[in-house]
């Protein structure tokens, strides 16, 4: 049975993760996060190198799936350091000791390493180019991984949603609060589902085309037509503004195309990831009957 150690377990994909993982027989999970609130989870200080050195070194995982991250976009422009020390030292404390015990790796990222500059969807060949703190500390994260493990995946997704806040979360709640909801039409990026990155990551852990990947439902959108669609999904009816970006200004700037185009996928596995809309489909059914269930 292979041990594996996801770390940010108690975030959206960590738990997508450790769902999807715990019903596979030849793995034993073990989850780590920022405070050991949850019974099941040990609490470990990624940016602590001598602590990330000893639990692994104890542990001895056979894959190491780093979904830990500072991802409060507008608070790294004001808590650099600690946005640097959680999505980059973190990383490379979890890469040298995945290096020294022959784990495998699999890294995290995001789609804000890139500055939005492009008419087209990004693929893993574009040289990245961030324009704001979030996306320069992932970055070194990423880069750390590549000079360190050899055995390592880097996963790139973007609008990320699944169990946990989210922006759907977040229309559903302003939909029971607001008449009228204000919502940035100008930016344009792949919303995907927590639950479809966990099963590319464990179609990836099966394989040795070690690399960087881009993790995307395919398609895109706008801020403001996702939102349409959940409100769709929802049967909710709901005034919605189209606004541009200049109307909603944050301490952070954010690429206005961030597409993703998961070319190594495609071309090295055929894998194909499904649409944006039929994964939102596919979570809003699930959230339904969750919600009723309870």
């Amino acid at each position: 049975m292979k041990r594996v150690m996801i770390t940010g377990a108690s975030g959206q994909l960590g738990k997508a993760l450790h769902n999807y993982l715990q019903n596979n027989r030849q793995y034993e999970i073990f989850l780590t996060g920022f405070s050991n609130s949850e019974g099941n989870m040990a609490r470990l200080d990624l940016a602590d190198e001598a602590a990330v050195d000893a639990y692994i070194d104890k542990l001895k995982p056979d894959i190491i799936i780093n979904c830990a991250a500072m991802t409060a976009v507008d608070l790294c422009e004001s808590e650099q350091e600690k946005a640097f020390r959680i999505n980059a030292l973190g990383p490379k404390y979890l890469a040298q000791a995945a290096a020294k015990s022959g784990a495998k790796l699999v890294h995290i990222s995001t789609d804000y390493v890139f500055d939005g500059r492009l008419d087209r969807p990004y693929t893993e060949e574009d040289i990245p180019n961030p324009i704001n703190v979030y996306g320069k500390s992932k970055l070194a994260g990423e880069e750390y991984v590549r000079q360190i493990c050899s055995r390592h995946f880097i996963l790139r997704v973007a609008w990320l949603y699944g169990e946990g806040k989210n922006f759907v979360k977040t229309m559903l709640n302003l939909a029971r609060n607001n008449n009228v909801i204000r919502v940035v039409a100008d930016q344009f990026g792949s919303p995907t589902s927590a639950y479809e990155v966990a099963k590319v990551i464990s179609f990836l852990l099966e394989t040795e085309k070690y690399g960087v990947y881009h993790a995307s439902c395919e398609g895109f959108t706008s801020w403001y037509d996702f939102a349409v669609a959940i409100f769709e999904e929802a049967g909710i009816e709901a005034e919605l503004e189209p606004i541009p970006t200049s109307e909603y200004p944050t301490p952070a700037r954010r690429p206005a195309y961030s597409v993703l185009d998961n070319k190594a996928l495609r071309e090295r596995h055929g894998y194909i990831m499904p649409d944006w809309r039929d994964a939102l489909h596919d979570y809003m059914s699930m959230l339904c009957s969750t919600v009723m269930a309870e």
